[in-house]
Parts: C-alpha cells; sequence; structure tokens
C-alpha cells in the first residue's frame, strides 16, 4: 500500500519510539513532500528536547526513518495544489501538500492523525491505530 504520510507522523516517530515509529518500519510504501524536511528542522530543538536525543543520535535516527519514506518534490505535485485547496476547503494550508501528492502518485490514503483532513473525501485518511 502506497501512503503519503503526514510530518507529524514522522515527528512523532522521531520523539518516541512507540507506535508511529513502528508503522513506518512496516511494509508499506510512505511517501511525503519535501516540506517535510523543512518542517522537521523549522522544529528539530523541540524535538531534541522532547524526545532526550543528541544531535548525532537525532540524525542517525532521521536517516533510518527516511530509508522508508520517499521525498517527493514540489515539481512532482504542483498541478494538484489547487485541486487539494479547493478539497480542503482552506482548513489548513499546511496540509494542502499532502492532499496534493496523495493526488499527483494516486496513493492509497493518507496516513495522519489530523482531523482536518476529514473536511474532503476523495483520499482515503488512516489513523495510526489503523496501521498498527
Amino acid at each position: 500500500m502506497k501512503l503519503v504520510v503526514d510530518t507529524n507522523r514522522i515527528i512523532a516517530a522521531l520523539v518516541r519510539d512507540g507506535s508511529s515509529r513502528e508503522v513506518i518500519t512496516k511494509n508499506h510504501t510512505f511517501i511525503t513532500t519535501d516540506f517535510s524536511i523543512e518542517e522537521i528542522n523549522k522544529h528539530k530543538k523541540e524535538i531534541l528536547d522532547k524526545s532526550g536525543m543528541d544531535e548525532p543520535s537525532f540524525d542517525l535516527l532521521i536517516a533510518l526513518l527516511f530509508y522508508n519514506i520517499e521525498i517527493v518534490p514540489y515539481s512532482e505535485y504542483k498541478e494538484h495544489i489547487k485541486e487539494a485547496r479547493d478539497l480542503m476547503k482552506e482548513r489548513d494550508i499546511k496540509d494542502i501538500p499532502f492532499l496534493a501528492l496523495a493526488l499527483a502518485k494516486k496513493a492509497d490514503g493518507i496516513w495522519s492523525d489530523d482531523r482536518d483532513f476529514e473536511s474532503q473525501n476523495k483520499i482515503k485518511i488512516f489513523k495510526t491505530k489503523d496501521l498498527i
């Protein structure tokens, strides 16, 4: 199954060894936006504080997680941004790229625990509990 993974699920996997980390290591094909890396780097200090990791451990863990997650450049999903924006009804603009990516790559769904995705009905949304 090919799933777009929301940045919040990746951050959850970085913060603690729990359900999100377990799901990422399962046999699914995960893809995410190039925006995800920017968002993770923006919150790196907070992630380090919450997780108790040092920077080398963080770098190793992120490399291991992204071994299972393909980063897709904006150029490959930009033509679906308008459709995604219309489907999301302007709920959370940060979620629009994930929906656009799912549309562009014909993903089986989006893995997110974010309720804003529920405002659309074109792409199936998988919660963490659905994938465990």
